[in-house]
């Protein structure tokens, strides 16, 4: 298939396009960059050009023209992130996430995965969620996710085809590590402070999934028969990859040698945001699908690549890896906006004209 992948120079776009390009399939990525000198090297260096340098908020019909589906992940990616600007959230996440979808419909485009996420649920506690429970989100990034999921099951029809897969809490390594998901985020406290400093009680429950089997379940309902995913909702959620978060916290400091939980000065108090989820439904429709890896396996390789990095504390706590802390920088420095938009004078992430259609045409990535 030939696959638009919206948001492809991000945590998880950035491993979803090398196990696009290893099924077989020929994807192109539209991404704004914003992350581009966010890579794992000792001196991060900005990578060639993969992929066009778009807004997700500028993509016209005119170019999703001939592709068979589009993969959506481009977004204000998490609540904190979400919450840096309600308006933003809701003006990318939502409005261009909506109006992407109308044009891919438009352009005839019959496939649309969208990436939502589970935090749509909200505060749940400890009962298990499946696709049908009530959506109680708590933050602008959840609502944005319940609002587009809604918009897409009234567009789904014969021609048009959308899917929702309800990610929930990514880790693992990546080409554009992020620092602010969980397990990363106690890893690299590990390494870099010697201790796994938790900011709240560790009582509230994550789904938990390595980005590497995330891509593979986005590529799973990629080539699945369209019956069987048309205008469905699933969880992403191996069994047993449900914890508390300071269960996970234990798990880091049994593997990194010569640390131990720690509670960070003014915590204790709950994350409201606490679900555990039930991705019996994907498994039951997709048997093929299999994660590969565990929260224990993803601590490894983790702790491994990272310390091959010899980050300092300032380094992974920083902007490199902190998506929120990179963007106020962007800000700060001139280089984007308020409304993210990229400063025209600026080097860094500056954006490419929309292709015409025999650019699209002959775009193609190399492997990565």
């Amino acid at each position: 298939m030939r696959v638009l992948v919206t948001g492809h120079d991000g945590y998880v776009g950035s491993v979803l396009m090398g196990v696009l390009h290893g099924a077989g399939h020929a994807p192109v990525g539209v991404d704004s960059f914003y992350f581009e000198r966010c890579g794992l090297g000792k001196s991060p260096q900005v990578r060639g050009p993969v992929g066009w340098k778009i807004d997700v908020r500028d993509l016209v019909p005119a170019a999703l023209a001939g592709f068979d589906a589009v993969v959506h992940l481009a977004a204000l990616s998490n609540d904190p992130l979400g919450n840096l600007n309600p308006r933003l959230t809701h003006a990318i996440n939502q409005q261009a996430s909506i109006r992407l979808a109308s044009h891919t419909k438009s352009a005839g485009v019959s496939r649309f995965l969208f990436a939502s996420s589970c935090s749509l649920y909200g505060s749940a506690g400890s009962q298990r969620m499946t696709e049908d429970a009530p959506l109680r989100p708590l933050t602008p990034y959840g609502t944005s996710k319940v609002v587009v999921e809604n918009a897409l099951t009234e567009m789904a029809d014969d021609s048009f085809s959308p899917t929702f897969l309800r990610a929930p809490t990514a880790y693992g390594v990546s080409p554009k590590l992020r620092g602010d998901v969980v397990v990363n985020n106690l890893v690299g406290s590990a390494l870099t402070r010697g201790e796994v400093r938790l900011l709240s009680d560790g009582r509230s429950w994550r789904a938990v999934l390595h980005v590497e089997d995330l891509c593979r379940a986005f590529l799973a309902v990629l080539e699945a028969p369209r019956h069987l995913v048309h205008a469905q909702a699933f969880n992403v959620a191996p069994k047993g990859e449900n914890y508390q978060i300071r269960d996970v916290a234990e798990m880091v400091a049994e593997q990194v040698p010569g640390c131990r939980v720690t509670f960070a000065e003014g915590c204790g108090e709950p994350d409201l945001r606490s679900y555990r989820v039930d991705g019996a439904k994907l498994n039951s429709t997709l048997p093929s699908f299999t994660p590969r890896w565990t929260v224990p396996e993803g601590i490894n390789q983790l702790y491994s690549t990272l310390s091959r990095a010899d980050l300092t504390e300032e380094d992974f706590f920083g902007p490199r890896f902190i998506r929120l802390e990179h963007l106020r920088s962007l800000m700060a420095t001139g280089h984007v906006d308020g409304e993210l938009r990229w400063n025209g004078r600026s080097r860094v992430g500056s954006v490419s004209p929309v292709p015409n259609k025999a650019e699209w045409a002959l775009a193609s990535l190399p492997p990565m």
